[in-house]
């Protein structure tokens, strides 16, 4: 099979539209996450991660979440030396919500139900850069950042692309917040992943490309080693107890790796700090034989961006690798999971990092991990 390689990379969030400010902005210690007052997205405050409302034309042929993708496509595909007009090249798109929040400002049609769904920004989208082919959608819950640069890699080893163009974005609306908010999921104050005090998560907007290629053109090469994905078959939105179905993941991501958990040099975790989800997180990092090994999350910095998340805190993982930095887990202060793991709780530099591993879950009882490696 093909080696993959990821040739180039931007996230475009509230912190910063390239990767580069973006990573300049988590060394410094700096979060987008704020309390937030928006009576279009909820009657109170809260807390999250958005965009200024001036970001984003309101009377523009694309959507705010269609913008946010195409912004991030075309920084990414500066200087990549990829074409997405040849037919060796693929575009994978993940999200959770797409344009759901349509809902909220438009009367309910058969237009509408068109307007909102996945395969239409997708062929926007391909439409705007003349993609070649038909797009690739992945909408699994949380994992489905991580999912689509598994997907990508695959596509690639098994012959049919040359290239493979995964990018993600969600943007935060009334819908979402209220939906999270309904399973007493979202947290009154800043996020503490992996903290005794966490108490929920914070949700973020945002939107991530990674290119994937057979060819290099970077003086640092990365390469998507392995990635997998597993269910825990437990519950439609409780993740499961033992941790034993991310761990399956992460198992079958070092053996496609070929690498064994002494090569892993960190993990970014999930980490999305509500009680049940960190918790199971860890019991599946001890039972990899991992719990030695540094953990960060950076929901703290950017909140939850859902459909974006795997991809944006794999590109910060795969920017730590070049850099030999891990960010620590902002909002982190004692330990709150039964099976303890060792959380970056400061700015760590390394002589050399070479490997990391990445991890997801989302609702459904779904689990990706994904692993990233640097020549």
């Amino acid at each position: 099979m093909a080696a993959v390689y990821v040739v180039s990379d931007n996230i475009f969030s509230p912190l910063g539209k390239t990767t580069v400010e973006n990573f300049n902005q988590l060394k410094a210690g700096i979060s987008s996450v704020k309390e937030q007052i928006d009576p279009q997205i909820a009657t109170g405050s809260f807390y999250a991660s958005l965009f200024p409302k001036t970001s984003f034309s309101d009377n523009a042929i694309h959507t705010k979440f269609e913008q946010l993708l195409i912004a991030s496509i075309e920084d990414a595909l500066k200087n990549s030396g990829v074409d997405p007009r040849d037919k060796k090249t693929i575009l994978v798109l993940s999200s959770t919500k797409g344009n759901i929040g349509l809902l909220e400002t438009n009367n309910y049609s058969a237009d509408l139900k068109k307007r909102i769904a996945l395969n239409t920004s997708a062929r926007l989208i391909a439409e705007y850069f003349g993609f070649a082919n038909l797009p690739v959608i992945i909408s699994n819950a949380c994992i489905s950042g991580i999912m689509g640069i598994t997907t990508g890699m695959r596509l690639i080893e098994a012959g049919k692309y040359e290239n493979a163009v995964v990018a993600g974005a969600d943007v935060i609306t009334k819908f979402i917040l209220s939906g999270f908010q309904s399973f007493q999921a979202i947290s009154s104050t800043l996020c503490k992943p992996f903290d005794i005090n966490r108490d929920g998560i914070n949700l973020g907007e945002g939107a991530a490309t990674m290119i994937l290629s057979t060819k290099l053109n970077n003086s640092v090469n990365i390469q998507v080693k392995g990635g997998a994905v597993s269910n825990d078959a437990n519950h439609i939105s409780a993740p499961s107890r033992t941790g034993a179905e991310l761990a399956q993941a992460i198992e079958l991501t070092l053996r496609q790796a070929k690498l064994s958990v002494t090569d892993i040099d960190f993990v970014s975790a999930h980490g999305t700090a509500t009680i049940y989800n960190d918790e199971m997180e860890a019991k599946a990092i001890n039972l990899s034989g991992l719990q030695n090994v540094p953990v960060n999350s950076l929901k703290g910095y950017y909140g939850h961006t859902l459909g974006a998340a795997g991809l944006i805190e794999s590109i910060i993982s795969i920017q730590s690798l070049k850099e030999n930095t891990i960010i620590p887990t902002l909002g982190f202060n004692e330990i709150g999971v039964s099976a303890p793991i060792n959380i970056a709780t400061e700015l760590l530099s390394s002589k050399k990092l070479k490997n990391c591993l990445k991890t997801a879950s989302g609702f459904g009882g779904c689990n990706a991990s994904v692993v990233f490696s640097k020549d």
